[in-house]
């Protein structure tokens, strides 16, 4: 499904991209885009939500799989993220993780528009709900990650992420004085000709599926 082209008498937005700088976009094709990211979105959870759970479970953990041979986690601290509506259930990693010598923690979202904070998490730690009911560490320090796991709605070839349409993950990346590498996780089924990137998206480092590593290194 192609965004239409708008024509050059409506009015234009300044939008601020994550490296800080300004864009003037046309602000008809903006809406144009959010309106079609919207149904996307719809189309791709209801996709992966229509394959069966044991089918899922061993797609995730061959993404699992492929994830642990892309970086080295000796001393490093890997976010991970509590698995909502079908996505790939990578918490097994965390034992990988901390077996080699790494630290796992998990995103937390403080307050609405805000970017995340990240809180130290191993299996069998205490929980408690946070926004929209995820379980996120209940005690803790704040960290700063290493690595990155950020679950996909959908993603293209150019490893640019469809997510939830919250902006939390661009938000975080555009705040951090040292940017994590970034490492998008999903199924091959959310792969998309193009999530037609706006400036305020982020692309991934490395995007992964159960096929491997199909975008980046």
């Amino acid at each position: 499904m192609g965004v239409p082209a708008s024509s050059p008498c409506f009015a234009e937005e300044l939008v601020q991209a994550p490296d800080g700088s300004f864009h003037l976009v046309d602000a008809r094709q903006r809406r144009d885009v959010m309106r079609w990211r919207k149904a996307e979105r719809e189309r791709l959870i209801a996709a992966r939500l229509a394959v069966g759970a044991a089918e899922r479970a061993a797609w995730a953990a061959e993404i699992a799989g492929h994830v642990a041979e892309l970086r080295d986690v000796s001393g490093r601290i890997v976010s991970l993220y509590w698995p909502i509506r079908g996505e790939p259930d990578l918490r097994p990693l965390a034992e990988t993780v901390l077996r080699r010598g790494g630290t796992s923690a998990l995103p937390v979202v403080e307050a609405k528009g805000q970017p995340l904070v990240f809180r130290p998490w191993r299996p069998g730690d205490d929980l408690e709900r946070g926004v929209w009911n995820i379980p996120v560490p209940a005690r803790g320090a704040p960290v700063v990650p290493d690595i990155v796991l950020a679950p996909v709605v959908g993603f293209d070839g150019e490893g640019y992420r469809l997510g939830y349409g919250g902006g939390f993950f661009d938000r975080t990346l555009a705040t951090m004085e040292k940017r994590p590498v970034v490492i998008g996780v999903g199924y091959e089924l959310a792969r998309i000709p193009t999530i037609f990137p706006q400036p305020h998206d982020v692309p991934m480092d490395a995007i992964v599926t159960q096929a491997g590593t199909v975008v980046g290194a």
